[in-house]
């Protein structure tokens, strides 16, 4: 498993954040039964830098708090089953790990959400990678439907680190 993690800001949190970013995602990996050892790149920007992407990408002008790019184009959202036949493009041709994509968390947002909340910066900051990594499965949440089946997920997985609101 590899997880890359940048810093474009300084983090001044009371838990050692990446130890918890990873965490979250193994569990998040385990959750949907990923059969592979896997790659996932985090980026910690500011408000203006999540802004600048999300205005980019999106062509929404405001920052956000997460942004997910997945690398893997899914059948169905958490169906590893076929990737081996159709997806060549999606493993690391040196470690053979999937390349699942991107996660770019704005610093800001997570201070911000988790005073609006009233949860801990570590709740928000867990629960955003694991919103993420739910996203680099192939989930959305486009319809309620899928807004209540990735709710549910979110809370499964982060009950299972007993990280909880």
């Amino acid at each position: 498993m590899t997880i890359n993690i940048e810093k474009e800001v300084i983090l001044n949190f009371d838990f050692p954040e990446e130890e918890y970013v990873e965490k979250v995602i193994l569990a998040a990996m385990d959750y949907v039964d990923c059969p592979y050892e896997a790659e996932v790149n985090v980026l910690f920007t500011d408000n203006e830098g999540i802004h600048e992407m999300n205005r980019e990408y999106r062509k929404i002008d405001r920052p956000t708090d997460v942004l997910s790019f997945p690398m893997v184009e899914y059948e169905e959202p958490g169906n590893f089953d076929t990737l081996e036949e159709t997806g060549e493009d999606c493993f690391h041709p040196e470690t053979g790990e999937l390349l699942l994509g991107d996660i770019v968390l704005s610093y800001d947002k997570i201070q911000e959400q988790a005073k609006e909340y009233g949860h801990s910066e570590l709740r928000e900051l867990c629960f955003l990678i694991a919103h993420s990594m739910l996203h680099l499965f192939g989930y959305d949440h486009m319809e309620e439907e899928e807004r209540e089946q990735m709710e549910r997920m979110q809370r499964e997985i982060l009950s299972g680190l007993n990280i909880l609101r």
